[in-house]
Parts: C-alpha cells; sequence; structure tokens
C-alpha cells in the first residue's frame, strides 16, 4: 500500500518510520528541509513540496496529513484541493477538534473526496513502534486503509469508532481522560515529597508499576520521568494545554454529564501559570516523556 504522508514533526516522523517498516510505500513531504534530508536517509521518500506529493501517488491516493490541529490543517487541505481527485482519500491523524473534522468531511465529500480522522495515541513511542489509533469514516473508505492502520497499531490497538467525526470525538475524551489520570499521578507524588519520609521518587513509581493496580503506561513514563530529571529541582511546574481537555470539558456541560476529575484537572493546568506545585512538575514532566510536549525549565 502507498501512503503520502504531510508533516514530520515529532509523531508524523515516528508513524513514518513505522510504516515503512511494516512494509508500507511512504512518500512525505514536510516544510522543514533539513527534516526531508534527515528522513531520506533513513530510507524515506521526500517531495519538496504538497504538489509533487500529491502527483507522486498512484490513484486513488491515500494522503495522511499530520500536523497541528487547526488551521494548519485548513490550509493543508486547501492545497491538497488543487490537485486531488474523487476517490482518494485524506487521513487527518492529529488531535483536531471533531466538529472542524465533520466540517471538513461535509466540504470534501461534496468534491467526491473520502475524509477520515485517526485519533492516535501511544505518544512518540507508540507512533514509532506501534500505535493506538481510533479510526472514523465511511466503510468504504475504511476497508481500503484499514492494513495499513492495522499494521501499524498494537494487537487491538485499531478501531473503526463510527462515521467521520468520531474517531477525532472518541480521542478527546480519551485524552480529557489523560488529563484527569496524570493529575492524580501528580498529586500522589506530592503527597510523598510533603511527608517527610526520605525516598526514592523512581523507585516508589517503579514498584507501582510492577503488579499494582496503578500500573500502566503513565506510570512507566513516571519512572521514566524521575530517571531522567532527578525530583525534578529543575523544571517549572507549568503544563500546558493543548486543547482536548478544554473541548472534552465543553462537551460535558453541554450533554449534562457530571466530570468533576477532568473539569478540575484542566483548571489545574489553567492555575499551573501563577503557582508552584510538585504535582504540577510531574505531570509536566511524564507530558514530556510521553509525548515530547516542551518542558519549561528554570
Amino acid at each position: 500500500m502507498e501512503i503520502g504522508l504531510i508533516g514530520l514533526g515529532k509523531m508524523g516522523y515516528n508513524l513514518a518510520l513505522n510504516m515503512k517498516d511494516n512494509n508500507i510505500d511512504i512518500k512525505a513531504f514536510a516544510r522543514n528541509k533539513e527534516t526531508l534530508k534527515k528522513a531520506e536517509k533513513d530510507g524515506i521518500e521526500v517531495y519538496s513540496s504538497i504538489q509533487e506529493l500529491v502527483e507522486g501517488l498512484k490513484t486513488p491516493r491515500i494522503i495522511w496529513i499530520m500536523v497541528t490541529a487547526g488551521e494548519p490543517v485548513d490550509n493543508v487541505i486547501t492545497e491538497l484541493l488543487k490537485y486531488i481527485s474523487p476517490k482518494d482519500i485524506v487521513i487527518d491523524g492529529g488531535n483536531s477538534r471533531f466538529a472542524d473534522t465533520i466540517r471538513r468531511n461535509e466540504y470534501l465529500e461534496q468534491r467526491g473526496i473520502f475524509y477520515i480522522d485517526a485519533g492516535t495515541s501511544g505518544g512518540i513511542n507508540g507512533a514509532r513502534y506501534g500505535a493506538c489509533i481510533m479510526a472514523g469514516g465511511e466503510k468504504e473508505a475504511i476497508k481500503r486503509v484499514e492494513p495499513a492502520l492495522k499494521a501499524i497499531c498494537v494487537k487491538d490497538g485499531f478501531l473503526h469508532v463510527g462515521v467521520t467525526g468520531s474517531g477525532h470525538y472518541v480521542k478527546m475524551v480519551h485524552n480529557g481522560i489523560e488529563y484527569g489520570m496524570m493529575q492524580a499521578i501528580g498529586e500522589g507524588f506530592a503527597i510523598l515529597k510533603k511527608s517527610g519520609f526520605d525516598m526514592d521518587f523512581q523507585r516508589v513509581a517503579k514498584v507501582w508499576n510492577n503488579g499494582s493496580i496503578i500500573e500502566g503506561y503513565l506510570m512507566e513514563m513516571t519512572q521514566k520521568a524521575f530517571e531522567d530529571n532527578g525530583n525534578l529541582e529543575k523544571i517549572l511546574p507549568v503544563i500546558d494545554a493543548m486543547g482536548e481537555g478544554q473541548w472534552t470539558v465543553e462537551e460535558a456541560v453541554k450533554l449534562g454529564v457530571s466530570a468533576p476529575v477532568i473539569a478540575n484537572s484542566l483548571f489545574v493546568r489553567y492555575a499551573s501559570k501563577d503557582y508552584e506545585a510538585f504535582s504540577d512538575k510531574v505531570v509536566a514532566a511524564i507530558r514530556n516523556e510521553f509525548g515530547g510536549h516542551q518542558l519549561h525549565l528554570k
């Protein structure tokens, strides 16, 4: 299978290598020339423009967009529409807002183009070695791309959720849950720090991640965060919010669903800009480990 990938950031680059390892004929474009040179050295066929990429793909085409959510996605689609044809498939693998995905799908559907939203989880490591993908789209389009999507996912890590928009909706709620889980971990370590006991937080995270009821990927990343950053002395307790938590809370309010844990974890991120708390350092460090999100350092 042949896929054209637009965007070689942290997630996009690792997805490209994952696809290559799984015998997908991956062709890529990115605006950063140095990134293109690096990708070419890694055996990825690269193109210097979106037009060249599209023209280098066999029809009907499969084009995967992996750029920042919002206006950048619209800009790429606007450029693509100059060159793509009916029956082509466009996949958005980023964290777009589901309402934007539905709007884009209506626009592309009128032109005979399929639009798939592939909510992608697992962080950088997952993108490279086995992701978790929640996809929304028409069955005809999903059927065409499903072998590739399953190939780059871990076992049982792919699901066709429903119509276009549902994939990004499920990923949005997933990220809202992630906010709450990380906040609980951060608060737990803040209590340990204040306890007066002299303990090694990295070793605590390690034992919690081996057989305990709270073991899992986030706890693994917590352990690694302490391994990489000691007791986080150099990390500022600033946690960025990328949008998904806010959208989840907005949906909860609109639907009349009580979601106090997710809502509070979002408000803590806003408050982290104004005061210092060890729990915020822990959450910031975990986000850096699994997603490569920027740390604010002293």
